[in-house]
């Protein structure tokens, strides 16, 4: 039995994945930065309990419903950046500002975070998933053409 058939099909499937790598994951991060982003505008996000904690120690002069507002407007900016061709810096350059943030509750808010070590909470899990994330850019960023002086 000849498996030039497997063969070719390894290679077609590996030929689209490295054509459209790019865009698919430009999508699938505009996809999670928009919508939970317009979540916490509309406030139905999941996450406004865990915002609002780490806002009280570390924010506490802004005013919870203005901070998620803009917080919410920000993600959705991060999201559409990532769909817009030359813009991928500034994406990444703000991505890394939020997920600077977005870590921060597993540090201050241990309680809300892990349930022991190294056992997080459904709210923990939901900030280490940010990795992928963070995967997903980089394959973006290994992509850009470097700057020119």
């Amino acid at each position: 039995m000849s498996f030039k058939f497997l063969f070719q099909t390894d290679h077609t499937i590996i030929r689209f994945l490295k054509k459209y790598n790019g865009p698919l994951a430009r999508t699938a991060i505009f996809i999670v930065f928009f919508w939970f982003g317009a979540l916490k505008i509309i406030g139905q996000s999941p996450a406004n309990p865990l915002v609002a904690d780490l806002l009280t120690k570390t924010l506490p002069f802004i005013t919870f419903n203005t901070f998620i507002i803009l917080f919410g407007i920000f993600e959705m900016i991060i999201g559409a950046l990532f769909l817009i061709p030359n813009a991928e810096r500034v994406a990444i350059l703000f991505l890394v500002v939020h997920m600077i943030t977005t870590i921060l509750p597993l540090i201050l808010l241990r309680s809300v975070t892990w349930n022991g070590f190294l056992i997080p909470t459904l709210e923990g899990q939901y900030i280490i998933k940010n990795i992928a994330i963070i995967a997903l850019a980089a394959g973006v960023a290994a992509h850009l053409h470097p700057m020119k002086q």
